[in-house]
């Protein structure tokens, strides 16, 4: 899958980063390239989409962080 510098920048202004996210999947769809997921942190709710490329893969964050 193909990211752009656009989709790499966080969106919704500013972000307080006081704690490590623990990012909980929401939902995750399958695509010809692999999985987008969708996840949540337990903690603040933020939320993010990442792409994993294959079942083992380790998901990549593909958008910013949005509160």
């Amino acid at each position: 899958m193909t990211t752009t510098a656009a989709a790499t920048v966080p969106v919704g202004g500013p972000i307080e980063l006081g704690h490590e996210h623990g990012w909980m999947i929401e939902s995750r769809h399958s695509t010809s390239q692999g999985w987008v997921v969708y996840v949540r942190c337990a903690g603040c709710g933020a939320r993010r989409v990442d792409v994993q490329e294959s079942a083992g893969a380790i998901p990549v964050p593909y958008s910013g962080i949005v509160l």
